[in-house]
């Protein structure tokens, strides 16, 4: 039962990626082979090249990606702030930045990005879960992306550590 909101019924983990801003690198692409859903969680690029990791990431499996604050080239502008899409049966909600989710959403799962930092914790029923940054690194934090695991046991994540 799926009403207007993207549905998948998947037996793998799901990708998750975010803040590449315009770098795509082949560890990434190679731990997120076999994923039949792959999730970007905005800050893709700020180029109009940056296009191009959306392509690649599409070309290995469905993607779903939210605008991040840095996504303003013209493909950009027509990714959403904020996407809800039911994974099965779990219904997850993506958003770039935290501060723009509504506590009131029903959903499982946040799954944010932007601060770069990795989050994998349960808070008040729900899952906040940020894969970290995949592109440039920032400061002295990790560079890293995510998997989610979802099943009748619940939606369970992990943080995977990139170089």
């Amino acid at each position: 039962m799926c009403p207007s909101i993207p549905c998948y019924s998947i037996d793998t983990p799901i990708g998750v990626i975010a803040d590449t801003h315009g770098v795509l690198r082949d560890e990434a692409l190679y731990l997120l082979e076999g994923c039949e859903l792959i999730l970007h969680l905005g800050d893709v690029g700020s180029k109009e090249a940056d296009k191009t990791i959306l392509q690649r990431l599409e070309a290995m499996a469905p993607v779903h990606c939210v605008k991040g604050n840095i996504d303003t080239p013209t493909w950009a502008m027509s990714l959403p702030i904020h996407q809800d899409i039911i994974v099965n049966e779990k219904h997850l909600h993506l958003v770039h930045r935290l501060e723009d989710f509504d506590p009131r959403t029903p959903c499982v799962a946040v799954l944010h990005g932007h601060s770069h930092k990795p989050r994998n914790e349960h808070q008040e029923g729900k899952l906040l879960f940020n894969p970290g940054a995949a592109g440039k690194r920032r400061f002295k934090l990790p560079i890293t992306l995510g998997k989610l695991w979802i099943d009748q046991r619940g939606v369970r994540g992990a943080i995977i550590h990139l170089l």
